[in-house]
């Protein structure tokens, strides 16, 4: 009522003209202020100055990532929220990374003591790591992924038993996998194809295990593979990564980003040892690739995995992406991987904390799998801010 009559003053005074100018300036003012704040649902489009995430909220993803999906009793990871199975036996390879991210950063006792939990974990329900059993081990990409975690655990906790695990481990599927007579891995027991989720991960294995051993025949088998795999499983003109090759086939091309990101870790480890700028450049056209022609026109990665494993794939990228940005910073792949984990973090669910694999979309409130919530979070760990 009292508007109304102030309404009413204004026109019997004649300001009704002022009013109305004065009305559309504070309206102009809003909207302008509307369209600089960070919105909480929709894409995070990248402004002059990028926000992003901080270290404190990069460990609260992380702890409610655990708090949605860790089971305390098997010290693995559920499939999702319902919390009634563990997830795929090589995802949690991939969880472990992440745990080892999070220790990485913030030299949490807590985090550490949950590296060597799943380790544990792992052996309990994985038969101690008996790669001969092939009911629980069916596959050789299982059991590589399984290989290069064993070894970045050793390297950080110095426990001989993770260390002797990776070893039998490459030693166990070098002799099953290699194709001493064409080269490459296959990826199954029946030998049906050559997967790059086999041939580069052997790769980051092989040299992560010759980085601790200093035994020169993984640095020549992790040549040989890569070497293998450049020619018939990456396309240099694009940087491109085959999935597949079957036979004396063609490369079966499909997008998918680990397999982009485990070449970008192959490329760089090798890289690093040897020094050879072929290497480098390899890793460079890959991550190029990915985010020129597999994100979306922001720079967005693709929400990769329906409600399935693939869910995780991001997770893998954004570990070997970290590689390149450290030895390549002009790159400016950091920026690239923060924007993208601040879209995500910002289209969380609020009230369980967790993120989705489409990090454009606000995440749903119903059921979610650990898969689809994990690649967000590695990406907080890994660039996160340091202070």
């Amino acid at each position: 009522m009292e508007n109304l009559n102030t309404f009413g003053r204004l026109l019997k005074s004649g300001k009704l003209i002022i009013a109305t100018l004065l009305s559309l300036l504070v309206f102009i003012s809003s909207c302008s202020k509307q369209e600089t704040e960070i919105p909480t649902t929709g894409p995070i489009l990248p402004p002059t100055v990028a926000p992003t995430f901080t270290a404190s909220e990069a460990t609260s993803a992380f702890n409610s990532f655990n708090m949605a999906y860790y089971s305390q009793n098997d010290k693995l990871y559920y499939s999702n929220t319902e919390k009634k199975d563990i997830g795929a036996i090589w995802t949690q390879a991939i969880y472990w990374d992440i745990v080892m991210d999070a220790y990485e950063r913030t030299k949490d006792p807590v985090y550490l003591k949950m590296v060597t939990d799943m380790y544990d974990g792992g052996a309990k329900r994985y038969d101690n790591y008996n790669w001969s059993n092939s009911v629980t081990w069916f596959i050789y990409d299982d059991m590589m992924w399984w290989v290069m975690a064993l070894t970045r655990a050793y390297e950080i906790t110095k426990n001989p038993a993770y260390l002797e695990k990776a070893k039998t481990g490459f030693a166990f599927v070098w002799s099953g996998s290699y194709d001493p007579v064409k080269g490459g891995m296959f990826w199954d027991f029946k030998h049906s194809g050559k997967n790059a989720c086999i041939n580069y991960p052997t790769v980051i294995a092989a040299m992560r295990l010759y980085n601790v051993t200093k035994d020169e025949t993984y640095l020549t088998k992790a040549k040989s593979i890569y070497s293998w795999s450049r020619e018939n499983l990456f396309d240099i003109s694009k940087g491109r990564v085959a999935d597949h090759k079957i036979g004396d086939g063609n490369p079966g091309y499909e997008d998918y980003t680990y397999n982009q990101g485990t070449l970008i870790g192959a490329a760089i480890l090798l890289y690093k040892n040897t020094n050879t700028q072929s290497y480098l450049d390899d890793a460079k056209l890959a991550a190029n690739y990915t985010k020129a022609t597999m994100s979306d026109a922001k720079g967005i990665l693709p929400a990769e995995g329906d409600y399935n494993e693939q869910g995780v794939l991001k997770a893998i990228f954004a570990q070997y992406l970290v590689d390149l940005d450290q030895v390549f910073p002009a790159g400016d792949y950091k920026k690239w991987a923060v924007f993208n984990a601040t879209s995500a973090w910002n289209n969380r669910d609020f009230s369980r904390g967790i993120m989705h694999r489409d990090y454009k979309n606000p995440c749903p409130t119903g059921v979610v799998q650990s898969y689809e919530s994990s690649s967000a979070v590695a990406f907080m760990q890994l660039f996160a801010p340091t202070n």
